[in-house]
């Protein structure tokens, strides 16, 4: 991490590190999502949800070069450690897939296990994106605001999806 006077004359300098290992955690978790993605859209059976998870992976490799950006913006080589919190979310969407397979509300399961990951991410790009404006990294802030707006998009698709269909038909 850096050192004292690596902070000398940053805002909120106390934040730097904090700032990185957060980008580190959600960096890794969004590389872990890519699989769960798709495992997610494999085993949908609705086109619009199989879709939807279509369109978030692809959507989470542009966030992946998006943070690889936000890293390079501060100086740092882009480096994610494992997120225990994507995995655990990851786990328990793969459970949720077994327990309900051959089930009519696997989809509705889908969604639900979707959104958990959703609000997670939601939650650390909204920390992300306050640090780099307390530290006035205004390049990373504006990458990881577009990063979050996205993520709350998807978030939005997904219940949108669940009220016209899977929860519906469930």
């Amino acid at each position: 991490m850096a050192n004292s006077n690596q902070l000398t004359g940053m805002p909120n300098g106390h934040l730097h590190e904090l700032f990185v290992d957060e980008l580190r955690d959600i960096l890794g978790g969004e590389k872990q999502l890519l699989k769960g993605l798709k495992k997610l859209a494999n085993g949908a059976s609705s086109p619009t949800l199989k879709a939807a998870f279509e369109e978030h992976y692809a959507q989470t490799e542009q966030h992946i070069e998006r943070l690889k950006d936000a890293f390079k913006s501060i100086g740092l080589t882009a480096r994610g450690k494992k997120c225990k919190a994507m995995e655990g979310l990851l786990e328990e969407a793969n459970e949720i897939m077994e327990s309900f397979e051959d089930s009519q509300i696997l989809d509705a399961a889908l969604i639900a296990a979707a959104q958990k990951v959703e609000h997670y991410e939601i939650a650390s790009y909204g920390c992300l994106v306050t640090y780099a404006h307390l530290m006035e990294h205004t390049e990373a802030e504006e990458l990881l605001s577009q990063t979050l707006a996205e993520e709350k998009d998807t978030d939005v698709k997904l219940t949108e999806i669940a009220m016209s269909e899977s929860n519906v038909a469930a």
